[in-house]
């Protein structure tokens, strides 16, 4: 004996759900999909969406290198005294010492002007910063 079952799509025509209760229901829920509705009223609407984020943001790739954090010639120069008050850098016979691997530092750079005799201790630094710190007597390791 043959049965002939009836499809689901022939059986729920007409209704809402089609036998999933809500889960089925697009994005009627949420809104809309993506900024589905963020022209209507727009001026209302748009404090609401303005600080929100287009394009791909997440996740980042394995192989992409952590981002180096710098530092300039000119800062090391305006935070020596509060690095020597705090103990993390140090002054003996006019040349001062700082390890700025310790402090957080990955990458020294050139700008500004040396005036002090500075013996730096950092992973990278430029040609050009390594240049000015001899100028003024120190070094850069």
């Amino acid at each position: 004996m043959v049965l002939h079952k009836r499809k689901k799509n022939r059986r729920f025509r007409g209704t809402r759900e089609c036998g999933w209760g809500k889960v089925h229901r697009g994005a009627g829920m949420r809104g809309g999909r993506g900024n589905a509705g963020s022209g209507k009223k727009a001026d209302v609407n748009k404090p609401s969406f303005a600080d929100r984020r287009f394009g791909r943001f997440g996740f980042t790739p394995h192989n992409s290198p952590a981002p180096s954090i710098v530092i300039n010639l000119r800062d090391v120069e305006q935070k020596m005294d509060n690095w020597l008050a705090s103990k993390q850098a140090s002054h003996a016979s006019g040349v001062y010492t700082v390890d700025l691997g310790k402090i957080g530092y990955t990458k020294l750079l050139s700008s500004g002007k040396v005036s002090k005799k500075v013996n730096i201790t950092i992973d990278s630094a430029s040609s050009s910063a390594e240049e000015k710190v001899k100028a003024a007597g120190g070094q850069v390791q």
